[in-house]
């Protein structure tokens, strides 16, 4: 069994943790901590302490594993602060501020001999692993180009802000998720070209960013905007014999917003017909072929899976320091480009 407490009891822990962790026998979600309490319109789980008194968690020696779900300019002070009590620490994304802060507290948590990890959830995201499986399959050929797209329409987001956020900006809150796909799959570039960018003008949110990764002949892309009424593919995988196209992306944040949870709801995050992507691509005898990928099932309990392993037997972790380290020292280099 792995005991686990939470600091945090907004959006993050409640949508993107909870029906995780809570999805597994071996899983138990002890204590909830929170500044203010009461200000939070999520409901209160049944058998779960929730607090504003830290110590709850800090001095309860059944807590394994704390997880902080916390703006990121306080994530190294809270996770600092879980390791100083002898906690295992799983760290909501973007994982610290800089290279430096993420650098520093991987080596306090070997000085500690505990586990420090970042919240990589999207690893396991449904429309990612089929472009894995498909290029495992070898029939698009040789690599040439993938790119990766991360679409909203929603320009009331920034337009609604009338300053510059480093922390805030939509690369660092979103350029995170793609950026680790690319690093974890493909690995560190030989070199990044930066496109990030301010469309409502200087001094204000960055809501805008393409980033180019080069590896020999291939390039990796991926690009993200508030204004796109409608979404770009969310995969487009280019060979020497083929292409493979996913239009929609991972339906669990889907599923997730409407309340409809993993537990007890076999079809959680699984895509339908209409939802899976299409490979094209010539034979070795030279023979056309389209057709339908069935996408594979995401799921993010799988990082609880991982955790629960590396605390609890020993296993290495699949989101490993220098990866995570990368993604920030590469989201620190994009955002300079607009600021």
């Amino acid at each position: 069994m792995l005991t686990i407490g939470y600091i945090g009891n907004g959006k993050s822990t409640n949508r993107y943790h909870l029906p995780f962790s809570m999805n597994r026998d071996y899983l138990n979600v002890k204590t909830i901590y929170a500044r203010h309490l009461y200000k939070t319109d999520w409901t209160r789980m049944d058998n779960i302490l929730y607090t504003d008194d830290i110590t709850n968690i800090l001095h309860d020696p059944d807590i394994q594993l704390v997880v902080i779900c916390t703006h990121t300019e306080s994530h190294y002070t809270y996770a600092k602060m879980a390791l100083d009590h002898g906690k295992h620490v799983l760290v909501e994304k973007p994982f610290m501020l800089t290279k430096d802060e993420a650098d520093s507290i991987f080596q306090y948590a070997k000085e500690k001999n505990l586990l420090i990890q970042c919240y990589q959830n999207r690893r396991y995201d449904s429309d990612f692993l089929t472009m894995q499986k498909v290029i495992a399959s070898g029939k698009l050929g040789e690599l040439l180009e993938v790119e990766m797209h991360y679409d909203y329409y929603r320009p009331e987001t920034p337009e609604s802000i009338d300053h510059f956020s480093t922390y805030q900006s939509y690369l660092y809150g979103h350029g995170v998720h793609t950026i680790d796909q690319v690093i974890s799959y493909f690995g560190e570039p030989q070199h990044i070209h930066y496109d990030v960018r301010q469309l409502l003008g200087t001094g204000r949110m960055n809501d805008y960013f393409d980033l180019d990764f080069y590896y020999d002949r291939l390039k990796v892309s991926i690009k993200s905007s508030f204004f796109r009424l409608i979404a770009r593919p969310s995969f487009a995988v280019y060979g020497k014999k083929g292409v493979f196209i996913k239009q929609t992306e991972d339906r669990q944040e889907e599923h997730l917003k409407l309340f409809y949870l993993s537990k007890g709801h076999a079809d959680f995050g699984i895509d339908r017909p209409e939802h899976y992507g299409t490979l094209t691509y010539i034979d070795d005898q030279g023979q056309y072929h389209e057709e339908k990928v069935i996408s594979e099932q995401g799921d993010y309990t799988r990082i609880y899976d991982d955790i629960y392993e590396a605390i609890i037997h020993g296993r290495e972790k699949q989101i490993k320091d220098h990866q995570t380290s990368k993604v920030i020292e590469i989201l620190e280099k994009g955002i300079k480009e607009c600021s």
